[in-house]
């Protein structure tokens, strides 16, 4: 089997981290795009050698030659798009976050298991070499992990950006779900969750400090796991310091690692200090898309399930207190 890709919302993010990499795994094929503006839509198909273009959703769900559907519009219309494929019988890949919150999470949650069509979550970052690299290490290196902490920092957007209409749909909580917040840090929990296992519960509050637009600019919050390990992690967008780390300590050792930097991962434990580098990859959805591949021809697991995708939107409703 062949899967051949539909692609609703050719935006940014399918351009160079996306797009491409659905020509380049094995067994994939991207066969039609679709994008509202006619001019965008079909620039996007002739650069990257695509058969056929629509500004119409429905077009393209009702493509024959499409037998699966990539979701890249922002998360206010997730739900309705990806609901719109599982009813027609389409498997999906799903941009993250995976909705606007954990209540629109459930409900497609739910619809998926009625149309019993298959379904990823686009938490890319755990099928990389870096970060797969950095769960071997918590499993097999540092004994019993007991806490992990994270911290990530920027400066603000300057004026220039926050204007910028890629910007200002991420910074309206009614498309984005919550700002600069919701775009980052589906990435960061999703990994906790796949390191780490079920969340016992999650807690958190969240400020707009600064109010250069409507959502909050520094977040706080806490996981308890099932397995007892507890998560703290803070995010400011609003600060002079530019950061992104996070450390997990065990028993017997520690773990350092940035998410999206791609810093040299660092162990150390009783047997000293290790570095480990990675090349940044060219498409980086590129691992993850391979896997859902995989799944939807029957050969692999689900990488990401709506179930995983739900945990996450839970935790950041639990940490969003504005």
């Amino acid at each position: 089997m062949e899967v051949k890709w539909g692609i609703i919302g050719v935006g940014d993010v399918t351009e160079v981290k996306s797009g491409p990499a659905f020509q380049r795994v094995e067994h994939s094929r991207l066969v039609a795009v679709m994008r509202r503006d006619a001019a965008k839509a079909k620039s996007y198909a002739e650069r990257h050698g695509v058969p056929r273009w629509y500004t119409d959703a429905q077009r393209l769900l009702d493509d024959p030659e499409v037998n699966a559907i990539y979701i890249a519009t922002p998360p206010d219309t997730h739900a309705y798009y990806a609901t719109a494929a599982l009813r027609a019988g389409k498997p999906v890949y799903l941009e993250k976050p995976m909705t606007l919150n954990s209540g629109e999470a459930k409900m497609l949650m739910e619809a998926q298991q009625t149309y019993g069509v298959k379904l990823s979550v686009a938490h890319y970052r755990r099928e990389q070499p870096y970060f797969k690299k950095v769960k071997e290490l918590i499993d097999s290196h540092i004994g019993t992990p007991r806490i992990a902490n994270l911290r990530y920092c920027q400066q603000p957007l300057a004026a220039e950006v926050l204007q910028s209409p890629g910007m200002q749909w991420r910074l309206n909580p009614e498309q984005s779900g919550g700002g600069l917040f919701h775009d980052l840090a589906p990435h960061q929990i999703d990994l906790m969750h796949c390191f780490f296992g079920g969340i016992e519960s999650a807690k958190g509050m969240a400020r707009n400090q600064a109010k250069l637009y409507g959502a909050a600019d520094v977040v706080s919050g806490q996981i308890w796991f099932e397995s007892g390990l507890l998560f703290s992690g803070q995010w400011a967008f609003n600060v002079a310091e530019q950061c992104d780390v996070c450390e997990v300590i065990g028993s017997e050792g520690k773990v350092s690692f940035s998410v999206f930097d791609y810093r040299p991962i660092v162990l150390a434990n009783g047997q000293g200090t290790q570095q480990f580098d990675f090349e940044p990859l060219p498409h980086v959805q590129q691992p993850m898309i391979a896997a859902v591949v995989s799944y939807i021809r029957g050969v692999g697991p689900n990488p990401c399930s709506v179930q995983e995708g739900y945990n996450v939107m839970r935790v950041l409703d639990d940490f969003i207190t504005v």
